[in-house]
């Protein structure tokens, strides 16, 4: 600051420096701490009556908590709603807009959330109860004082777990899961010893939907800010998500923080070579970080063996999905030094392994757990509600497999033949195949008729009619009147294509499109569709949002309808523009994994997934929006009683991974 008055004139004049809050000087330092108890807020209107809170903390003399309380009896929502009048009557302007988070408290419960600011809007969606390690809620306020609002922790909470989102140009503060997540990583990586290479840091197990990006960012940026590594990596799956994730590191990252992308191979070289503190937090695919080492016939090595003196930090997200491959081992053979953590909403175990390898085997030990049981109890993520349509009668389904087993063409011939009809009545009679298979005690899987059904008979124009009419005639109501979009999943690119020109052909009403792997080889006939197909649905996108994209920009499409779909720039109120929007979009395994778009609340399944893809898409749905949306819409068309049981499951154990 520059002092301006003339009636000090030894410093008239002079520039100086204020130092009026520091984050690190946590219980030292400079750093003095006050609580005031019933400050008295001046009306801000003539005609309105002055206030009296109950007590705010102050770092510093600066107000960052201010808590409001109430009595038993009474709804911890009247001391929110009390918090709320006073904003609306601009009791936290001027000095009190350094509130930075509200409590609200009763004897028995607390909520705490972020100030929205003058001009934001209280959302009890972000609301939040604290809870321990292990997710079991805190309530009582002995325990709330201990742990949330003394000294370390309520400096901690101000300085290090609010995030400035510039993106939503909003402040948020983090739930306790992600408080525990982010500071589980950063620790991890204070305790470690860098001149002992250990390339498994640990993994963070969080459910879809619940923060994850937020989190991994507030992991990173401890790590940076503490000097405690040189490179903070966020290591996408695929460069889409790279993308999305990008912009919301971007929105997350302060003003003095800079988050860098990597265009294509040398610039991401050039990012992990450089010693300019800017390049700390950079965000990558895994392809491109994959082919660091085979490019240009190995012209990087003297690069590599610069970076690999670095050291270096990779968050990898969604890592049940990239951590598998060819690539990812690719990319720890590159840099032996690095230390990997994992951020999963869906780990793989030894219950469901892929390549012989689980989470815990390429990152190490679990380091914090919040899973889709929690997530839904604690309404951080909604619920599904799982809508079974019937295209065929479970009685027909059975007789055809029934049929098949004892090969016979018709009821009449397997009753006629003995040997035909004891087989035909074996996988008639329910109580000794059913429909859905099921798993033994010993962990073997017993099939159901669902799992002997051939694939052709979903193929079928009466199966595909029944389910393009079902999804026209209840459109209206599931997308509450087009305010929300869906996803539809095909079980192959030959059979999305099919469903693409039959939507058009019977439900012209409905705006759809579709995604899939563009790529064209020279195997023959099904290429040939498939190309005719993709120059279909490229066409008809052009021609009905105005784009002018190709089959060469076919990646840029996909962005655009990522964008439209989750309404980002340049769609942000595309809400106002109905004709604008996409209703349906069609995919087979695109978009069903790490896609967020908080407008999605339905999705159909005209496929079977297992394992912890069926988490993944039905989470595509879950994301919580407004009072409108109250669940993801999950719409199955085939293995139906499956189906269900896995929905049921998932919403009520805290351990599964279907």
């Amino acid at each position: 600051v520059k002092r301006d008055s003339p009636e000090d004139p030894l410093h008239f004049g002079r520039e100086i420096s204020l130092k009026i809050y520091d984050r690190q000087e946590i219980a030292g330092g400079q750093s003095r701490y006050q609580i005031a108890e019933q400050p008295v807020f001046p009306a801000k209107k003539d005609l309105l009556n002055s206030r009296r809170g109950d007590f705010t903390l102050l770092i510093n003399g600066m107000p960052v908590i201010h808590v409001e309380l109430k009595k038993s009896g009474i709804p911890v929502s009247q001391a929110c709603y009390q918090i709320e009048k006073y904003a609306h009557e601009g009791v936290f302007t001027g000095l009190f807009s350094l509130v930075q988070i509200f409590v609200a408290m009763i004897p028995e419960e607390t909520l705490y959330f972020a100030n929205p600011g003058p001009d934001g809007r209280f959302n009890p969606d972000y609301y939040f109860h604290w809870a321990d390690f292990n997710n079991e809620p805190v309530n009582d306020w002995e325990r709330i004082a201990a742990q949330l609002l003394s000294i370390p922790m309520a400096h901690e909470m101000i300085g290090f777990y609010t995030v400035a989102d510039h993106t939503d140009g909003i402040l948020k503060v983090m739930r306790s899961y992600q408080f525990y997540a982010a500071k589980a990583i950063s620790q991890s990586v204070a305790k470690r010893k860098w001149s002992e290479p250990s390339q498994r840091g640990g993994y963070i197990w969080h459910t879809t939907g619940s923060g994850k990006t937020m989190s991994s960012f507030k992991s990173a940026q401890l790590i940076a800010d503490s000097g405690d590594a040189d490179k903070v990596v966020f290591l996408m799956d695929r460069i889409e998500l790279g993308t999305q994730s990008l912009q919301e590191y971007r929105g997350f990252a302060g003003d003095s923080e800079s988050v860098q992308a990597t265009e294509n191979t040398d610039i991401l070289v050039s990012r992990l070579r450089s010693d300019d503190p800017a390049n700390t937090l950079i965000v990558s695919s895994i392809q491109k970080m994959s082919r660091i080492a085979a490019e240009d016939g190995g012209r990087n090595a003297k690069d590599i063996e610069r970076i690999n003196r670095k050291r270096i930090v990779f968050i990898v997200d969604e890592c049940h999905r990239s951590v598998f491959g060819d690539m990812m081992q690719d990319v720890k053979k590159t840099f032996p030094n690095a230390v990997f953590f994992g951020f999963s909403g869906t780990p793989i175990f030894d219950d469901n392994p892929r390549k012989s390898s689980d989470t815990s085997d390429v990152f190490g030990n679990e380091l914090h757990r919040y899973t889709i049981a929690d997530g839904i109890r604690d309404k951080n993520v909604l619920g599904f509600d799982p809508y079974m349509v019937m295209t065929y009668r479970d009685k027909d389904i059975r007789q055809a497999v029934a049929l098949e087993k004892a090969k016979a063409s018709s009821v009449a011939e397997a009753g006629a033949d003995p040997d035909k009809s004891a087989v035909f009545y074996h996988w008639m009679d329910a109580s000794q195949v059913s429909m859905a298979g099921s798993y033994s005690p010993d962990g073997s899987y017993n099939k159901g008729i669902e799992d002997f059904v051939p694939s052709a008979q979903y193929r079928r124009d009466e199966h595909i009619d029944a389910v393009i009419q079902d999804i026209a005639e209840n459109f209206p109501v599931l997308s509450h009147a087009g305010k929300f979009h869906a996803i539809f999943a095909a079980s192959s690119i030959p059979e999305a294509i099919v469903y693409y020109r039959r939507f058009k052909e019977l439900a012209p009403e409905l705006k759809i499109t579709a995604l899939f792997d563009p790529n064209i080889d020279n195997t023959g006939g099904a290429q040939l569709d498939k190309e005719d197909g993709l120059i279909e649905i490229i066409t008809d996108y052009n021609q009905n949002y105005g784009q002018e994209f190709s089959m060469k920009g076919f990646a840029l499409m996909k962005k655009d309808i990522a964008a439209r779909l989750a309404h980002k720039v340049p769609y942000q109120y595309i809400d106002r523009d109905p004709a604008m929007q996409i209703d349906l979009l069609i995919v087979v395994d695109q978009m069903l994994t790490g896609y967020d778009s908080k407008w999605i609340n339905t999705l159909y399944m005209d496929k079977v997934l297992k394992s912890e893809n069926i988490i993944q898409a039905f989470s595509r749905t879950n994301r919580i929006l407004n009072s409108i949306k109250t669940f993801g819409n999950i719409v199955c068309f085939r293995n139906l009683q499956r189906s269900e049981e896995h929905t049921s499951e998932l919403q009520s154990r805290s351990d599964l991974v279907c």
